[in-house]
């Protein structure tokens, strides 16, 4: 019995071992890959990786910047959407720059009413108050000559009855009637020639400073608001409302730096390719007019034709595509640009990166 059991075991174990050898003889197929890795389809090429931007006539994509400081208080436009030339894309808190405006244009307003005020001259109540002045000090003349005439004519037939004292006042009181008269008279032609050329012309020299003042205020004023400088489409808002924007741009918590506040681009139907050839490829370099090139998007099979555009005659150090500021060898590249017309099967955005071949 004991050895019927041992001869069953080690029959199974000899089965067991023959399967597992046979599982293991047979081989997985391997699966396909999801795309293949690019190649040159020229038999000379020259390679190049280059970087997908919005057709721009030059220069790359547009980045907004405010060209004053303060808090962002609206957003007008979302990522992606398409835009006219002027219209308001972000709005930062002017309340201290719209009280100073309208300070600034209320003292011209004044200014102005203060110049009308002195054109408008003589006023007619002050004429009157001046001509009222020249009767009173006529009156006060004839009333001290009258009293004069007294004086005397009682001091001719009596010199006991007016003092000296009393006829020599009298004489005064005439004297100071008719210099009275004369001032009043003087005052009255005042009056009446109304506001002096030269304060008028001070004046309007202050209304046009004041005016030119608001006009800048106000000019300050619509910095404020961020407009777009032509047609196009939002790219990215690197800000939200709440965050310090400057001149410098707005910090961007994932990069840890300043950056635009909000990128444009052109259209996007018609995209750019701009490759970085390197500075000892750019001997091998055909002319433009003979230059033909192709791309591969990472990660696909796609292969798009390009068409050159220009180049960007300044060979420059290569940090556009990292960014690494800080390298131990000077590697510079030459920029040439590619035209190439978005195809309907596949997404393409600008900053994405792409594989170029160029041949002749």
């Amino acid at each position: 019995m004991k050895n019927r059991i041992i001869m069953i075991i080690s029959v199974l174990g000899i089965l067991a071992g023959i399967l597992t050898a046979i599982f293991s003889a047979l081989v997985t197929p391997a699966l396909s890959p999801a795309f293949h890795p690019s190649a040159s389809p020229y038999s000379s090429a020259i390679y190049s990786e280059g970087i997908i931007e919005s057709a721009q006539a030059s220069g790359e994509n547009i980045n907004l910047y405010p060209e004053v400081a303060g808090t962002v208080t609206q957003i007008l436009v979302t990522e992606g959407q398409e835009i006219k030339a002027g219209e308001p894309l972000l709005r930062l808190d002017d309340s201290i720059q719209r009280a100073t405006a309208e300070q600034v244009g209320s003292q011209a307003e004044a200014a102005k009413a203060l110049l009308e005020e002195l054109k408008a001259e003589p006023r007619k109540e002050n004429l009157d108050v001046s001509g009222a002045q020249v009767v009173s000090a006529e009156a006060a003349l004839k009333t001290a000559g009258d009293t004069l005439e007294k004086e005397q004519a009682a001091y001719e037939m009596d010199s006991r009855s007016v003092s000296k004292d009393a006829l020599d006042s009298a004489i005064n009181a005439v004297s100071i009637a008719k210099a009275n008269l004369e001032v009043a008279q003087k005052q009255f032609e005042l009056t009446k020639a109304g506001a002096w050329i030269y304060d008028i012309r001070n004046q309007e020299r202050q209304q046009q400073a004041l005016e030119k003042g608001y006009a800048a205020s106000r000019a300050l004023l619509s910095k404020y608001t961020l407009r777009a400088p032509r047609d196009g489409i939002v790219l990215s808002i690197n800000t939200i409302v709440g965050n310090y924007a400057s001149p410098q741009g707005s910090y961007d918590t994932y990069r840890q730096g300043q950056s635009p506040v909000i990128t444009l681009g052109s259209s996007p139907t018609s995209l750019h390719v701009r490759c970085y050839i390197d500075e000892i490829l750019v001997p091998r370099l055909p002319a433009g007019s003979k230059m033909k090139a192709q791309m591969s998007v990472r990660g696909s099979d796609v292969k798009i034709p390009l068409e050159f555009v220009r180049v960007q005659p300044y060979v420059s150090p290569k940090i556009q595509l990292s960014d690494q500021r800080q390298e131990r060898v000077d590697v510079r590249v030459l920029p040439v640009i590619f035209k190439i017309e978005k195809p309907s099967n596949i997404n393409l955005y600008p900053g994405e990166l792409v594989d170029v071949y160029i041949g002749e």
